[in-house]
């Protein structure tokens, strides 16, 4: 492991090529590469970059593009090649792709050929797949290339989900990168006999970063696939070509929710993670009821640290569901109040960290950064709080507290408590401004059955203290994600209290 430490990105794949070359790395599609194949498409693929795109040394070259190999090997490449990658959401357009794209200065922009028309005309595009000059048919010729790197130059601009602002990017180094694969390794038991499935998206830090990396790193066998289809997921599992697979709390519910959850044999699947944000107690009851042998691992944290700060491993699991777990062996935590001044355990507080893992601020946002970065340590903006094990339970995020009536709530207690009802699929809480209580607490609601708002009312008032129980239910068709699954409440407070009617009665 300490080995590991000194390497590059890239070199992490590298090391494990020189073990097991002709061992399978990753497959996608109809395509496989072992290890040997794949080092040797990032060796030319660095070459492409540099030598017939011209692109000078730390220039930015932008991702945008869906899970695929060539996306890998594109990322890969950069490291190699001393570029810094920028992932972009493929689900951006218009003026959200052009701020990214300009704000980190990208000179070259990677898309897929059905996203290239959305980039501005005035940047360079090459098709990073499916057409006959692309980017991955250029690695049919091999090539030689190699640079010296220093392991605390960046590697990557990792852009925040942008739930509250405009997103930052997080400049990661290698050394930062190198240090969480290694946290991961360990954290949550990856071996090279896993067969991990990577299906959530590959720009997004955690299914890149706390999964495929690593998993490259230990030398497993990882399948690709463009999204989180349950009847490819379920294929795959009950194939025995998946046991491994990580998803947010809102694709585990609908799996959980789909038809064929209770009828398939999903007795493959060995390892379950989940993380993004936070998990319903009463959902992971559930899954746990349907599948007994199957071992969960919260992962808690963000992308300016890699993105996993906390573990909780599945024997810690009884008794304390709620939890995100201790720090991963390269992360110091702590519970601070607004003066930045440590909290008794049992008291809410902001957690903060101190890592080798975290970026070293954001690209061209000084005043961000040092807002962020206070006394050598990291403000998470998330309300926590550490009991007397160690153990942190994530309240809520900051912003998302609700101050009722002089009174703050915590958003996740009122989602948790209307979940136990069986005619919830989904379910989120905000605060509406509210000329007596301030902010009215209202849940947002996605049904799964016939239900009332009156009914729904009375069961959250027989669960929660009379302050925290909901003034007001909305029902919706759906609720807003980003692609990663995080639920982006600000878009929810935003068209609420504009006053726009609910989808459904």
């Amino acid at each position: 492991m300490e080995r590991l430490l000194s390497r590059t990105v890239d070199g992490v794949l590298r090391a494990s090529a020189q073990r097991t070359p002709e061992r399978i790395a990753v497959r996608y599609a109809d395509r496989s590469w072992t290890y040997a194949e794949l080092d040797a498409a990032v060796t030319t693929a660095a070459a492409v970059l540099r030598e017939r795109y011209e692109l000078p040394e730390h220039a930015r070259v932008a991702t945008y593009g869906h899970n695929s190999d060539a996306y890998l090997i594109a990322f890969l490449a950069c490291s190699r090649a001393d570029l810094i990658h920028v992932p972009v959401n493929h689900h951006l357009t218009g003026d959200d792709l052009d701020y990214i794209l300009r704000q980190s200065g990208s000179s070259l922009v990677l898309a897929d050929p059905a996203l290239a028309a959305h980039v501005p005309a005035d940047l360079p595009v090459r098709a990073l797949r499916d057409t006959d000059d692309s980017f991955l048919t250029a690695l049919a010729e091999p090539d030689t290339y190699d640079t010296d790197r220093d392991a605390r130059e960046y590697v990557q601009l990792l852009y925040t989900s942008g739930t509250t602002a405009l997103p930052k990017g997080a400049r990661m180094t290698h050394r930062a990168l190198v240090h969480e694969y290694a946290s991961a390794i360990e954290a949550l038991d990856l071996r090279a006999d896993d067969k991990p499935v990577h299906s959530l998206p590959l720009y997004h830090s955690a299914q890149m970063h706390v999964f495929l990396l690593p998993y490259l790193a230990v030398g497993a066998e990882n399948t690709i696939v463009d999204g989180p289809d349950p009847k490819v997921l379920f294929d795959l599992i009950e194939a025995g070509r998946a046991d491994s697979f990580f998803a947010p709390p809102t694709v585990w519910i609908g799996l959980s929710n789909h038809p064929e959850f209770a009828t398939r044999d999903l007795s493959g699947l060995r390892k379950a993670y989940y993380g993004a944000s936070i998990m319903p107690v009463p959902v992971l009851e559930r899954l746990r009821e349907r599948l007994p042998g199957l071992r969960f691992y919260n992962c808690f944290g963000q992308s300016e640290i890699g993105p996993l700060a906390t573990v909780l491993g599945p024997d810690e699991h009884e008794g304390r569901m709620d939890s995100c777990g201790r720090p991963v062996r390269h992360v110091e935590a702590m519970v601070v109040d607004e003066h930045g001044e440590e909290v008794a355990d049992g008291t809410p507080g902001e957690i903060v960290y101190r890592s080798p893992q975290l970026c070293d601020g954001y690209w061209d946002k000084p005043e961000e950064t040092k807002e962020a970065f206070r006394d050598g340590w990291f403000r998470s903006g998330d309300l926590a709080v550490r009991d007397a094990e160690g153990y942190y339970t994530v309240v809520d995020r900051v912003k998302d507290v609700i101050n009722s009536g002089g009174v703050l709530v915590a958003s996740r207690q009122v989602e948790d408590a209307l979940y136990t009802h069986p005619a919830v699929a989904e379910v989120a809480v905000v605060g509406l401004p509210d000329d007596r209580w301030i902010e009215a607490i209202t849940a947002v609601v996605v049904p799964r059955a016939d239900i009332t708002e009156t009914e729904l009312l009375t069961h959250a008032r027989e669960k929660l203290a009379h302050f925290k129980a909901p003034k007001k239910i909305l029902f919706v068709d759906e609720l807003p994600r980003n692609a990663s699954g995080k639920i982006l409440k600000r878009e929810l407070r935003d068209r609420f209290r504009e006053g726009e009617a609910a989808d459904t009665v």
